[in-house]
């Protein structure tokens, strides 16, 4: 800008031939490669820059347009080099537009005095009533808000993390709005007090007031046809479109909304789906996804979560108001038209099945289903370990991680199997043997916290579970000891040596996995001051993320030791040989009964609907072209190949 000049008189005379007007044109600002004949019936009002306008820019379907001004209104603006700005149907005010960004037929585009752009907005999630809320930011990670969120019960942690909010939206703060290189902006009603990154795409959006779209070119922002937005932040490479209309709402990285989808008070963390359905006062942890009409969220926190159509809850009953809340933990699922009354809280990875009037809490318990039988709630215990479904899941959380950005804010751990969910397991095991010793043979069911579990259910239940605890950690052992297995023990205790933080308890933090020691010290220094701002306390938790693998062996090494009544320091080759075989026999049968299941879908029950007007021949080979078959299945390839590397 150092090259900015004024307009020449020549240059005010051609502009004004061009139908352009300025309420004082020394308060125009010109730039190398400024081209008055490409500005046309434009009005100027204040301090306006104009850099060049010699080049094209490059729209939808590859067209490409001059870098222009035309039919507008510019107040107060920085207009970057070869931008185009046109069809301004009121006026563009106070806004810093980007090299070759596009901003064209938007009824009206201003920032008002001090705008925060969505940085400090309350929101309300988990309780609809309150009492968790928090101000959103735009670097806010997932993290942070489940401690905001969640921790309430520790207020001097509460009060540095609402300071570092505070002190992050006082240095958002501006008169002046942006809209970052490269970004399209068009058919939009209004924008005020918004702030749109480089590459950002908003096309066709109604209204967006008090918001920031974060978007990169290698992870640009949508925000599309008819959205209604305000009081938000949307991340990189994430999509909002068709008809979506959003209050007070937090949507993370990689994260897609649309189809009439609504919500309100809501938090969407990264690689979330929402389409259709509706979401009120929601942590939405990870991968938390609803795609069906009539299925609303309220006042719950998931991750990894999948409702099905239909999904629904209640949160009041009808006493003090909506004040109650529930906690999905993470990899449940819900299966069509299901009810959960809050609170209510189910454990990991476990399928809700229809309709459940009480409440419940299932939190011991993982892998287990959890049905309406004759208007009761039926637990199922570690029924969910051994289908296919559970491990495609694991499978493919990673591999549909939409993050593209530069960085990734939310802290992931996809294991399916870890120290948080195994100590569950655990518990779950001596839960299962307690309750069988303690119940009656002549008792068909016992009700555990809210739900029936079948007597008969108890014991293999129990083998169930420890058959899976076992796998784990002797396949943690192994895993430790495979790159230095044939080093001998020297190399052995080496690679066996425990420098992580051990704590029997483990938390998911907003998908992210912890000892709850590490996680411990972690708020107890924020809680003293120790982080001067948010990126610093970032770091940290980046630092604890990292921290994963080592604390998990650390705790490994203790459980391996207290279950197995030896230290993993004192195996020597024949024990290894011995730990070896017992972890192919373990693993090798969790295989074989994921295969079973796995190999219902093909059954004839499978078959059903196909082969239409013929006989049965027609219906296999029907189902044969649709489906295919289970030995060529990709999937089931994938699990025999892994049952035929046990063996070999």
């Amino acid at each position: 800008m150092s090259q900015d000049r004024a307009l020449t008189s020549a240059e005010i005379e051609t502009l004004t031939q061009n139908g352009c007007a300025a309420e004082d044109w020394t308060a125009v600002q010109v730039g190398p490669g400024f081209s008055p004949r490409r500005v046309q019936r434009v009005r100027f009002d204040g301090q306006v820059r104009i850099g060049s306008l010699q080049g094209r820019v490059t729209l939808d379907g590859g067209v490409e347009l001059p870098a222009e001004l035309t039919d507008a209104t510019i107040v107060n603006c920085t207009l970057g080099d070869e931008v185009r700005v046109t069809r301004i149907g009121s006026h563009l005010a106070n806004y810093e537009i980007g090299d070759r960004a596009v901003v064209s037929g938007v009824g009206l585009m201003v920032t008002g005095p001090g705008a925060t752009f969505g940085n400090g907005v309350e929101v309300e999630p988990v309780n609809e009533a309150g009492g968790r809320q928090l101000s959103i930011f735009a670097e806010m990670s997932s993290q942070f808000a489940y401690l905001s969120c969640m921790h309430r019960h520790h207020p001097e942690l509460i009060a540095r993390l609402e300071s570092m909010v505070t002190d992050y939206t006082a240095r958002a703060k501006s008169d002046r709005g942006r809209v970052g290189a490269g970004a399209v902006v068009t058919q939009v009603g209004a924008i005020t007090d918004v702030n749109i990154g480089p590459a950002a795409q908003v096309r066709g959006a109604l209204r967006l007031h008090n918001g920031t779209i974060l978007s990169e070119a290698q992870a640009p922002a949508q925000v599309g046809a008819g959205v209604t937005a305000q009081d938000f932040i949307i991340g990189e490479g994430s999509s909002v479109k068709d008809g979506v209309v959003l209050s007070r709402c937090f949507v993370g990285q990689g994260v897609q909304l649309g189809k009439q989808f609504s919500g309100e008070n809501s938090l969407f963390f990264a690689n979330c789906e929402g389409f259709h359905g509706e979401a009120c006062s929601i942590f939405a942890g990870p991968y938390t996804v609803t795609h069906h009409k009539s299925t609303l969220l309220i006042a719950g926190i998931y991750s990894f979560y999948n409702a099905g159509s239909g999904t629904n809850q209640s949160n009041h009953m009808y006493k003090l108001g909506p004040v109650h809340q529930g906690v999905v933990q993470r990899g449940s699922k819900n299966g069509s038209f299901s009810y959960m009354l809050w609170p209510t809280v189910v454990g990991p990875f476990s399928v809700i099945i229809g309709k459940h009037l009480g409440n419940l809490d299932t939190s011991e318990l993982p892998f287990s289903y959890l049905t309406e039988v004759g208007g009761e709630s039926m637990l199922t215990p570690a029924m969910n370990m051994h289908t296919v479904g559970l491990m495609r899941d694991g499978d493919k959380w990673p591999a549909r991680d939409r993050r593209k950005g530069t960085l990734k804010r939310d802290l992931i751990h996809f294991p399916v199997f870890s120290p948080y969910l195994v100590q569950r397991m655990i518990h779950a095991e001596k839960l299962m043997l307690e309750l069988h010793e303690q119940t009656p043979r002549e008792v068909e069911q016992v009700r555990y916290k809210g739900a029936f579990i079948k007597r008969l259910l108890l014991r293999p239940s129990a083998r169930n579970y420890a058959s899976a605890i076992d796998m784990y950690l002797k396949g943690k052992v192994l895993d430790r000891l495979a790159p230095v297995r044939s080093q001998g023990p020297r190399a052995w205790r080496e690679a066996l040596a425990d420098q992580g933080t051990y704590s029997e308890s483990w938390a998911d933090v907003g998908g992210m996995l912890v000892s709850c020691q590490r996680l411990e010290e972690l708020t107890a220094a924020a809680a003293a001051g120790r982080f001067a701002d948010a990126a610093q306390f970032q770091t940290a938790l980046s630092q604890a993320h990292a921290a994963y693998d080592q604390d998990e062996w650390s705790w490994v090494r203790r459980t391996f030791a207290a279950r197995q009544g030896q230290e993993v320091d004192q195996l020597d080759e024949a024990g290894l040989a011995q730990l070896e075989a017992e972890y192919k026999k373990l693993s090798a049968s969790y295989l074989k009964k994921v295969l079973a299941d796995a190999e219902k879908e093909f059954d004839p029950l499978a078959m059903l609907g196909y082969g239409a007007d013929g006989d049965e021949a027609a219906r296999a080979a029907d189902f044969a072209a649709v489906r295919g078959s289970f030995a060529g299945n990709s999937f089931v390839k994938q699990l025999q190949a892994r049952l035929a590397a046990l063996s070999a």
